[in-house]
């Protein structure tokens, strides 16, 4: 699979002297993801190239001298709102939250204190905020939370995109575009929305404060939520640019984090 991490901040890359020989305070960030269908246009593996892509070109604005390094991925995630589509890898809450923990006992163990979960899936997120409290509280763990993008701008990118095209739609598929172009079957686009921003409806499927709960192919047939179409390299490639600048600002605010620190 392609990666974008600078081999000198690959912690799979050291030799157990090299990782003894780390301080102790150093920023380890575990990426996780997913393997599942993403419309008839891009890859199973999206969310997880996405997650080392962002990653790794924020990784390269980082100034050389900071402790901060990318664990291997967590390529599978909490995928079952896209079973029923050939491809789908899934496991559990209860597994996917088994692993993290035991990697952060790992990290513990090995007497390291700061660690980002730093998820491209949305299906992992509500798990990954359990998480992180869980291993601050077992393994007095400083842990950090961070999600897709960091809040890029996304200058450029419509409104209802902006809020509804989440899955395979404008910007996942300009990020691969501009990175990965040979996996982009762009002969295959389809579009679809999970909701209207301009719909006055109270419970909708996500970004409200009432929502319920939905499968992809319940609402999406072609597994597309969002409109691809409009997607270019160009704008894959700005707000690659836009995403890393705002992941990197933020991995240099966890490194520096005192805040009630106990060692």
């Amino acid at each position: 699979m392609h990666t974008w991490i600078p081999a000198e901040r690959n912690f799979a890359y050291l030799t157990w002297k090299q990782v003894e020989a780390l301080p102790k305070d150093a920023l380890l960030i575990l990426p996780t993801a997913a393997i599942e269908q993403h419309g008839p246009h891009l890859p199973l593996a999206t969310d997880t190239l996405i997650n080392n892509l962002l990653l790794g070109k924020a990784l390269a604005r980082l100034p050389a001298e900071l402790p901060i390094y990318a664990l291997p991925p967590i390529c599978y995630g909490k995928s079952n709102e896209h079973i029923g589509f050939p491809g789908t890898l899934s496991v559990s809450a209860t597994t996917f939250m088994a692993v993290i923990r035991d990697i952060g006992s790992s990290l513990a163990s090995a007497g390291f204190r700061r660690l980002v979960l730093y998820n491209t899936h949305g299906g992992n997120s509500s798990l990954v905020d359990v998480m992180a409290r869980d291993l601050r509280a077992e393994f007095n763990l400083r842990v950090f939370c961070l999600f897709g993008s960091a809040g890029a701008a996304f200058t450029g990118l419509g409104a209802q995109e902006k809020a509804y095209g989440f899955h395979a739609g404008e910007i996942e598929t300009a990020f691969l575009l501009s990175a990965t172009p040979e996996l982009v079957n762009t002969s295959e686009y389809t579009v679809n929305y999970i909701a209207d921003i301009a719909s006055p409806e109270l419970l909708k499927p996500e970004n409200a404060s009432a929502t319920f709960a939905w499968l992809t192919r319940d609402i999406a047939p072609s597994g597309v939520m969002g409109d691809p179409r409009p997607a270019t390299a160009e704008s894959g490639e700005r707000w690659v640019a836009e995403a890393s600048t705002k992941i990197a600002a933020a991995l240099e605010a966890m490194l520096r984090y005192q805040n009630h620190f106990q060692p």
